[in-house]
């Protein structure tokens, strides 16, 4: 895969089609396999797409959220798991610029781009398990987290652990992740993303040095400061827009190709029943007005990280409710889409072999990490009583 060498958007978006492509070929025996995709992994570095959202000033591309999250979507109508692999390589990245300093956001970003890093995570704010202990200005870890993405295979990674002598605080860092004592097991076991890397990573006496510890003093108490949930939540909407974009695709195909028409229903062709054309009819809407709602959530995201550090409590809080409400109905709207689409492909689609149940299972092992049943609640509470969410991990 050749560089992309101008600087336009849709050279961008080009580049990842092609990509597309050629991950499209082996998807659906890759997701039965598992494990690390890393011929894919080298393939997304070698296509410059790992630093179009880092600013020009530090060597970067300069391109704004929304096309990064089309490039997540695009990916993930073949692979939903290298589609989140690549949205959460910017996840991680960008947390120094909106919650470190601005030395810690000079320094990373610069570095990632003349080094061209892939960024992973071991992070579970939920359940703390790794511990850290001071050692002078920095730190040595021991323990585990549960749950990562993309760890394995990564230049570097965000790391959470606490603190047990300052009451479990927990802290944040930036590590190389060939460090010594850094261990990234081979444990995912999850029914879907079966090649995200997300098992557990074990830490053995782990220096952290002070320069990758992440530094809040600046940004502490700023709504800015707690935005990777926003793009957290947008990224995912994108991966499961994105399968039901590709589940669609690939059940049209079969059924124009493959498909019989049932025995009682007097037509030639499966295509031509109208009851299969109104059930297609009815996904292809739906999943346009996903499609529209996470392309205005993506639209909103662009606008709040412009304000960067001047951004207000009621900005944030509007973000949050337009990438909430986007992932919300991008879920309910893929859940039915993947699971529903044997319908009009016919007994023949639901085989091992044809794997096309992968798009349902990486929708649900999503969808159940961050239950939409609180993105609407937290919507309802706001519409009611006109209080926006309260900033969180997941809010």
């Amino acid at each position: 895969m050749v560089e992309t060498i101008t600087n336009q958007p849709t050279d961008y978006l080009k580049t990842a089609q092609l990509l597309a492509q050629e991950f499209s070929k082996d998807a659906a025996e890759r997701d039965k396999i598992g494990g690390t995709a890393k011929v894919q992994r080298d393939a997304l570095r070698k296509s410059g797409l790992l630093k179009i959202l880092i600013p020009t000033e530090y060597g970067g591309n300069g391109q704004p959220w929304s096309l990064v999250l089309r490039i997540v979507r695009e990916l993930a109508k073949v692979d939903a798991a290298l589609a989140h692999l690549y949205g959460y390589h910017f996840l991680q990245l960008v947390t120094p610029h909106f919650a470190g300093s601005k030395q810690q956001k000079e320094y990373f970003y610069t570095e990632s781009a003349k080094n061209n890093w892939f960024w992973g995570n071991s992070a579970n704010p939920i359940e703390p398990t790794l511990i850290g202990r001071k050692d002078g200005n920095g730190f040595i870890l021991n323990g585990y987290n549960t749950f990562s993405t993309g760890a394995k295979d990564s230049d570097r990674l965000l790391v959470y652990w606490i603190d047990q002598e300052e009451n479990d605080k927990v802290y944040v860092g930036f590590i190389p992740t060939n460090q010594i004592g850094v261990i990234v097991n081979d444990d995912w076991d999850g029914m879907g993303q079966r090649q995200t890397d997300s098992g557990s990573v074990t830490f053995e006496n782990v220096i952290v040095e002070p320069h990758e510890i992440l530094d809040k003093s600046v940004s502490a108490g700023k709504p800015f400061s707690t935005f990777d949930p926003i793009l957290s939540q947008i990224i995912l909407a994108n991966v499961i827009v994105g399968s039901a974009e590709g589940a669609l695709e690939e059940a049209r195909k079969y059924t124009i190709n493959k498909s019989r028409p049932w025995y009682l229903s007097n037509y030639e062709k499966a295509i031509d029943d109208p009851f299969i054309q109104r059930r297609y009819g009815e996904f292809w809407i739906n999943v346009q007005a996903a499609v529209q709602f996470v392309e205005m959530a993506g639209e909103k995201v662009d606008e709040a990280w412009e304000k960067d550090q001047s951004l207000t409590y009621e900005e944030r809080g509007e973000t949050v409710l337009f990438t909430s409400a986007a992932n919300a109905f991008g879920t309910k709207i893929s859940l039915d889409v993947t699971s529903h689409i044997f319908e009009v492909m016919g007994a023949r689609s639901a085989t091992i072999k044809n794997n096309y149940d992968r798009f349902w299972r990486n929708v649900r092992t999503h969808s159940l990490h961050n239950p939409i049943e609180y993105k609407r609640k937290n919507i309802g509470q706001w519409f009611l009583h006109e209080e926006y969410p309260t900033p969180s991990s997941y809010s």
